[in-house]
């Protein structure tokens, strides 16, 4: 695997793992117990959680999310939120199948419901299958034709099936409505990469970089873009400051390997690995 596409395998793609903006569903009996006993000594249907255990669930990783909202869902499958948070922790569990299958039972309920249809498309962007979830993210597109998140995601989801031109122009689309936002301009940056455009990729992530609103993925992304260039130097400075010692050891590492020309090999055909062609972007050590 050449440099530039490596990087694809070891980026995070920041709209996949924003967590969806769902507005709260009624809680039925927020002050009740969870197992509630009713006069007969039997114990009555298991309420659904309140509001703050519901926040408090949403502070834990993906695997304790997935259990917790898999509950509540279960409860009550009409219920958006459950449904949305459920699919968002499959997804970063790497289960995009049934972060799908999540997203679309909900969407048969409620075949407008706007953070369901763009849930749909990050599971089929996640799995490397963009181009079932064009459909939704286009629907979601035209429901809310101001929200910068449905043109962020077309834009990864055309790119992923060489629609290059729809790419950049729905990225330049999300930029009006959102100006200087970081996730957009990383993903352009992302797609810049595979194009073999490092310095246009780079200037890209120091403007999301410089951004108040720039998380800690960002900034690893620019350093990963630095060091594939042999700015080693200044890509050392920022993975120190953003990752534990283990994990910033691990990446230079990674990068130094890539850096080192590798003795010649006899070329032998082979078909492309899934890693190569699925752009997921999302295994990047320490993300």
């Amino acid at each position: 695997m050449s440099p530039m596409p490596a990087l694809l395998a070891t980026v995070a793609l920041l709209s996949l793992s924003a967590a969806p903006a769902v507005a709260a569903a009624p809680v039925q009996s927020q002050g009740a117990p969870q197992n509630a006993v009713q006069s007969g000594g039997q114990s009555a249907t298991r309420a659904p959680a309140s509001a703050e255990v519901r926040a408090a669930y949403d502070r834990m990783d993906a695997l304790a999310r997935s259990v917790f909202w898999s509950g509540e869902h279960d409860l009550n499958p009409a219920d958006p939120v459950a449904a949305i948070k459920l699919a968002q922790a499959l997804r970063e569990l790497g289960r995009y199948d049934q972060a799908a299958q999540t997203a679309e039972a909900l969407l048969a309920l409620q075949p407008a419901n706007l953070d369901a249809l763009l849930e749909l498309g990050r599971a089929h962007i996640g799995r490397g299958q963009a181009f079932y979830g064009i459909a939704p993210l286009e629907k979601a597109r035209d429901l809310a034709p101001r929200d910068w998140r449905p043109y962020s995601l077309l834009g990864v989801a055309y790119e992923q099936v060489r629609r290059f031109d729809d790419a950049r122009a729905a990225w330049n689309q999300a930029l009006v409505l959102s100006p200087d936002n970081p996730d957009v301009l990383t993903n352009a940056a992302t797609a810049a990469l595979t194009h073999g455009d490092a310095p246009g990729a780079e200037a890209l992530l120091r403007r999301a970089a410089a951004q108040p609103t720039a998380s800690s993925k960002v900034r690893q992304t620019l350093a990963m873009t630095l060091g594939l260039q042999g700015k080693m130097g200044e890509a050392e400075q920022i993975l120190r400051r953003e990752l534990p010692p283990e994990l910033a050891d691990q990446n230079l590492a990674w990068l130094a390997a890539r850096n080192t020309p590798a003795a010649p090999q006899p070329e032998v055909a082979s078909a492309p690995s899934p890693s190569d062609t699925a752009r997921t972007w999302s295994s990047l050590k320490g993300g």
